[in-house]
């Protein structure tokens, strides 16, 4: 692993593979962006119905209720390298398949809702190894630089770049942003592949041990972890909200403010921009309050946007309010990744990033579904609010882990905690 010393921080170096690994995230998270822009569009061609759009949404998370502990199981069995590249192959053959068929005019959304479906079930194992290998390519100190970087190249990638070309992809066909989706899946497994991780040291496992077993240990480490799990039960919340905001902006932006797919993409490049202004103020917010009060703070400023955003019917207004709710957004992901990878047994890290990941995903497909029927019953501009009131109890659920203490560990990414954890 690498890491260099830049003005008394703990940074990664680009050599050691991590420059490898980061380009192949970036460069699949430019692919993800354009098929995650294009599905909802190409959805809304095929039916005008707001729930079963959402279904489309709800089925792109369902995944992780059914198989992601057993993804973190599996992620701390193998070879974490060569199964996120195989991963990134299969997706990228699947994707491939479905642009043939959007081409060749079979698109249906019982198609969408399979894609979404199958590429998720793939990616419970691709994420889990992901986050259990980045501490074998950095140091630990390292890792909230680490991640900072990850995540602010796939914003800038994923929305910066990436949302405002998939007018322009559409324009040139439907099954355009889904082939150039299925090519990024294929030339990531290609860097990932080319990687050279020594194998993590594992312990041998114990006499009658199971995946069974191994799932309930990393369970049983994250339930015992007070500020894991009141993370973990602020985040599940939080995603039961973000289901019904993230499968009805399409209606809202195309149907309550009747902007088109131009104010769409507009709505998803804000959200790329704050993002982008987070990674840069996330060390100067955590220095200042600490990891837990940081992402309390990115609760509150997120809950009032959405509120912002169900009420003031005006597109700037909206584009606004989603900066600010990326830029919070990124501060809230950065610290719950840094604090899991931070706090979590390396023989353990694949387990526990799988619980803490199932159990604040399961609640997203029924948020989309809720977000879908709300939407129907009550008007389209009603699912952030519905978000918002999931954020108000999500502050609620983490404030008692604002009490517990946090260690003071190696410079990271200009954003250490100031208290002692245990």
């Amino acid at each position: 692993m690498a890491t260099a010393e830049v003005a008394d921080l703990c940074v990664p170096a680009w050599r050691g593979g991590f420059g490898r690994l980061w380009s192949a995230a970036v460069l699949s998270s430019f692919g993800d962006s354009l098929r995650t822009a294009a599905l909802p569009l190409l959805a809304v061609t095929l039916t005008d119905r707001p729930l079963l759009i959402a279904t489309v949404t709800a089925c792109g998370y369902l995944p992780w209720i059914v198989f992601g502990l057993l993804g973190g199981a599996v992620a701390d069995r193998v070879d974490q390298r060569r199964a996120m590249w195989t991963v990134d192959a299969l997706r990228g053959l699947l994707v491939a398949a479905f642009a043939l068929l959007v081409a060749l005019g079979h698109a249906s959304i019982g198609l969408l809702i399979a894609l979404a479906f199958t590429l998720t079930a793939l990616q419970t194992l691709f994420d889990n190894a992901s986050t259990a290998l980045l501490p074998a390519l950095v140091d630990r100190a390292a890792l909230g630089s680490a991640n900072a970087r990850l995540m602010t190249g796939q914003r800038i990638a994923g929305g910066l770049v990436g949302g405002p070309v998939v007018p322009l992809l559409l324009a040139a066909g439907a099954a355009v942003p889904f082939a150039a989706d299925a090519a990024t899946f294929l030339i990531a497994a290609a860097l990932v592949a080319s990687l050279r991780v020594e194998a993590p040291e594992r312990k041998p496992a114990a006499a009658g041990s199971t995946l069974r077993r191994e799932i309930a240990e990393g369970l049983r480490t994250l339930w015992h972890d007070g500020p894991l799990r009141g993370l973990c039960a602020a985040t599940a919340l939080c995603n039961i909200g973000m289901g019904a905001q993230l499968a009805t902006l399409v209606v809202l932006v195309t149907g309550w403010l009747d902007a088109g797919p131009v104010g769409y993409a507009a709505a998803g490049a804000a959200v790329t921009v704050g993002g982008l202004a987070g990674g840069v103020v996330n060390g100067r917010i955590v220095r200042r309050l600490g990891r837990i009060p940081a992402v309390l703070l990115a609760g509150t400023v997120q809950t009032a946007a959405l509120v912002v955003m169900g009420t003031v019917r005006s597109l700037t207004v909206l584009v606004a309010a989603l900066a600010v709710f990326g830029l919070m957004g990124m501060v809230w992901n950065v610290n719950t990744t840094t604090l899991m990878q931070q706090r979590s047994p390396a023989e353990l890290l694949g387990r526990v990033a799988s619980a803490f990941r199932t159990l604040s995903f399961a609640g997203v497909p029924l948020g989309a579904l809720l977000g879908g029927a709300v939407a129907t019953a009550w008007g389209l501009n009603t699912p952030p609010l519905l978000t918002a009131a999931f954020f108000v109890l999500a502050l609620a659920a983490l404030i008692p882990a604002r009490k517990a203490d946090v260690s003071v560990v190696a410079p990271d990414d200009d954003a250490t905690t100031r208290h002692a954890m245990r």
